[in-house]
């Protein structure tokens, strides 16, 4: 099957690297298609296929709860402040693949 123009999504990873070094002083440790990991896989930013103004946040199934809502809040008021909107939406976890350096992730809602 041949891509076609309509087929290939362009991401604004510098505008994300922004927001998350704005929010949480963090950098990007990882960027792999629609997903951006943050630094020390506190979270993960996923980009929403057609909307370049929308993301997607989660939160590693190991980051304390009370940790969350604040990141959270400030990765919100940075994108509020960038005419972005960010959703939470749930936990991941991440898995080293057995005698493999390839990662699973899970997403939880």
């Amino acid at each position: 099957m041949e891509n076609t123009a309509n087929d290939v999504q362009i991401y604004e990873l510098e505008k994300v690297k922004f927001i998350i070094r704005d929010a949480c002083n963090l950098d990007i440790a990882y960027a792999y298609d629609d997903l951006v990991f943050s630094e020390h896989g506190i979270f993960i930013v996923q980009f929403v296929k057609n909307n370049p103004n929308e993301l997607y946040c989660w939160f590693n199934a190991e980051s304390p709860e009370k940790s969350v809502k604040p990141i959270f809040d400030s990765l919100k008021t940075t994108c509020d402040l960038n005419k972005v909107k960010i959703t939470y939406m749930g936990r991941f976890e991440m898995n080293q693949k057995e005698n493999s350096e390839e990662i699973d992730i899970r997403f939880i809602k």
